[in-house]
């Protein structure tokens, strides 16, 4: 199989971004750059994929050269082969993101194109199905469970309330949820590996964005606690302060 898994470089959970001075964006200095965890997931099953029926897996990611790092981190769980799509930043408006990575994938002959369900610093949830309407493919979203057979294909997707099943024909597009699969760590080889493959670089036009980010703001500071008595002696107060200041009862 010849599939594509679409990674986006993200900042780590643990991480305390600091706002750029333009107001816009996050100051890159002083952050650790990982792979978007669902991408992870993503990239974990197309491995196993191959696995069983052999193959190839390619990585892509939009941006500039600093996301190299992050695409060999990818390389480094066993994918073959990685194309960077250049450009200056990562754009806000995932309908950009979208439409380079389409040029790319029309490209290829790919059987298979995952994503992660989403990037856990917008949240958009946007790209994935973008991509397979723009592509004409069928696309399965929120996936936690996937099964391939020949051409045919079957996916398990979360919904509110319960599960769906959806059976479609590849070529497809497929978003994973956790619960899918566990990613595989990183081993020596696997780091010494990547870092001798050779990424491919490709260059297209970026649409025009739609979507700005106008200013970026700190969340408010959370107030400091009080103590207000001790004992049963402190429940009527409680009570009181719940009721006309934090109006929650």
């Amino acid at each position: 199989m010849n599939i594509a898994v679409c990674i986006k470089e993200v900042p780590d959970t643990e991480s305390r971004p600091k706002i750029h001075d333009n107001g816009k964006e996050i100051n890159r200095e002083n952050i650790k750059w990982i792979v978007n965890p669902y991408d992870e997931i993503a990239v974990e099953e197309a491995l196993q994929l191959t696995e069983k029926q052999g193959g190839e897996v390619t990585i892509i990611s939009l941006g500039p050269k600093e996301v190299e790092t992050t695409i060999r981190a990818a390389l480094a769980m066993g994918a073959h082969k990685a194309i960077r799509i250049d450009s200056s930043k990562i754009p806000d408006d995932p309908l950009v993101t979208a439409k380079a990575l389409t040029k790319v994938l029309e490209s290829r002959n790919f059987d298979l194109i995952f994503f992660g369900k989403q990037a856990i610093d917008n949240d958009h949830a946007q790209v994935p199905q973008m991509v397979a309407e723009a592509i004409g493919l069928p696309c399965a979203t929120v996936v936690v469970k996937l099964e391939i057979d020949g051409q045919n294909a079957r996916a398990e997707r979360e919904i509110e309330g319960g599960k769906e099943i959806l059976k479609f024909n590849l070529p497809a597009v497929v978003s994973a949820q956790k619960g899918l699969n566990e990613p595989r760590y990183r081993s020596l080889k696997g780091i010494m590996m990547a870092k001798k493959i050779m990424i491919e670089e490709l260059s297209v036009d970026l649409a025009q964005p739609k979507y700005t980010v106008q200013k970026f703001n700190y969340p408010p500071q959370k107030q400091p606690g009080r103590i207000i008595g001790d004992g049963t002696t402190a429940v009527p107060e409680l009570v009181r302060l719940l009721r006309e200041e934090a109006k929650v009862i």
